[in-house]
């Protein structure tokens, strides 16, 4: 029965520098990093880098502070609008709306 080996991203940089060892092309490997092993095995292999992670780094891009507060007004509005008519449950899923939203705006300023 055939050994599978786990993907590359779950490999340790310690797994990671035993295979990169075992390539001839790849010098230095000691002194890599994980990202710089992951890319040199990838680059070794023939395996195109998933572009998830850049997609994501994209679309929170492309919202803007004044966009994110506009729509923190929108909510609190709703929020208020669920605290009048005595529902607690949609109420709370506002406030954490709101609050991720907040996040967001601190962590682009």
């Amino acid at each position: 029965m055939e050994k599978k080996e786990k993907p590359l991203e779950k490999m340790t940089a310690k797994e990671l520098r035993e295979i990169a060892s075992q390539i001839p092309e790849i010098t230095g490997v000691h002194a890599m990093k994980k990202e710089e092993l992951l890319a040199a095995v990838r680059k070794f292999r023939g395996i195109e880098e998933e572009v998830k992670k850049e997609e994501k780094v994209e679309k929170k891009a492309e919202v803007s502070v004044p966009d994110l507060k506009k729509r923190i007004r929108e909510f609190k509005a709703l929020k208020e609008e669920a605290v009048k008519k005595e529902d607690a449950r949609i109420a709370k899923i506002y406030k954490r709306r709101i609050n991720r939203l907040k996040k967001m705006t601190r962590k682009m300023a």
